[in-house]
């Protein structure tokens, strides 16, 4: 199951953040698949990146003059959430591939989540009405609409977008200013925050994150747990990267449908499987 994720988290990666004359020339592309959305975090300013990111897409919808309801970004979050919740999270999201093979790093002593969890966990809601919604919704102060999220807060953006391009582009780098530095420090904190912590932006400050735990308790996808078959041996849990009991896997909206707890219950009583009808 990990050989398989991990291949599947690459090349979807690939794929969608293949176009290699943008990483050697400094140049986002601008074809008609940036027209289209993908799932996870997938920075439009990317010089590779063939599709565009979905957050980004919505905060776009919500800039717009004058308030309109973003019925094109809401239907896309209700579609992909409705059938596979935060699996996108698990197998689809690039920055989340990065994170993992951070945490694979034989360094320092492992943990899964940070202290004082149970408060921190809310911090990508906070993130998602704050910065996504409010910030690219409403003025504040004299200041134009902005799309917040990407502006002040997306590693992913800084990490494959703003390097790249300031790394391929002299004229670039001459205009980076305190707003890059800000976001650059935040993803070195982040970075080396993932070598010890179990994907920390993902548990605390992802909004897409937010919106796909909303839909994991009815999501096509589930990981299905057969209670009368369990021995509560807990190796399920042992085995979870942000420590979820028997009862909270795939109901919870902190699963990502990693599918550890699947591979290692020697019962074989958590699997896979789509949902059953009514």
């Amino acid at each position: 199951m990990k050989k398989l994720r991990t291949a599947v988290q690459l090349i979807f990666t690939i794929v969608t953040n293949g176009y290699m004359y943008g990483f050697l020339q400094g140049k986002i592309y601008r074809g008609s698949l940036k027209y289209a959305c993908v799932p996870g975090l997938n920075c439009y300013s990317c010089p590779g990146a063939v599709a565009s990111c979905s957050l980004g897409a919505l905060q776009a919808l919500l800039n717009r003059q004058g308030f309109q309801v973003p019925f094109a970004a809401l239907g896309f979050f209700f579609l992909f959430g409705s059938l596979f919740g935060r699996f996108v999270c698990g197998w689809l999201c690039p920055f989340g591939l990065v994170q993992d093979l951070l945490h694979r790093i034989p360094l320092f002593r492992k943990r899964k989540r940070l202290p004082f969890h149970h408060v921190l966990k809310y911090g990508k809601y906070v993130v998602l009405v704050c910065l996504v919604v409010v910030g690219s919704s409403f003025l504040f102060g004299g200041f134009a609409k902005v799309p917040a999220f990407c502006k002040y807060l997306c590693p992913s953006g800084t990490l494959l977008g703003a390097l790249p391009l300031l790394g391929a582009n002299e004229a670039l780098r001459g205009q980076a200013g305190g707003l890059f530095f800000w976001k650059l420090g935040l993803l070195v904190f982040l970075l080396l925050l993932s070598v010890k912590v179990y994907r920390p932006f993902c548990q605390y400050l992802c909004p897409l994150g937010a919106i796909y735990g909303w839909f994991n308790r009815f999501s096509l996808v589930q990981v299905h747990w057969e209670e009368e078959r369990c021995i509560f041996c807990r190796a399920c849990q042992r085995a979870c990267p942000v420590d979820l009991s028997p009862r909270e896997i795939s109901r919870s909206p902190e699963c990502i449908r990693c599918g550890k707890c699947a591979e290692v219950c020697p019962e074989k009583c958590i699997h896979f499987r789509k949902k059953q009808s009514a």
